[in-house]
């Protein structure tokens, strides 16, 4: 059996924004913490849906016709195929989780490379 996973110890590892590290897979899927700051790009999942889980910070998430508003405890999905927008005004901290090698722009072409940490 694996020791606990200390999210914030993790976070601590880098200063990289919009670059998820993987902190555990289970079931296929990645488990993910994320610095987030500014603007990120437009994007969709075609195939998934996109899981945002804010462990401090706040963030918009906006779609083309309404903006989700998070703060530090709580989760908003996007559904798979809907276009949306992260925007963090000061540097938050995400738990993301995924679909084992789902790039994070929805492209593979422009997505951050994964790192496991």
């Amino acid at each position: 059996m694996a020791d606990a996973i200390n999210l914030a110890s993790k976070l601590a590892t880098f200063d990289e924004k919009w670059s998820p590290r993987t902190v555990a897979s289970f079931n296929g899927h990645d488990v993910m913490v994320v610095k987030v700051e500014g603007e990120f790009t437009w994007h969709s999942h075609a195939d998934t849906d996109d899981f945002f889980l804010v462990l401090s910070g706040e963030i918009d998430i906006q779609l083309r016709d309404d903006t989700v508003t998070l703060k530090t405890g709580e989760m908003f999905v996007v559904p798979k195929g809907v276009e949306h927008c992260p925007v963090a005004r000061e540097e938050a901290h995400l738990l993301l989780i995924e679909p084992t090698g789902t790039p994070n722009t929805g492209n593979a072409e422009t997505a951050a490379e994964r790192r496991t940490i």
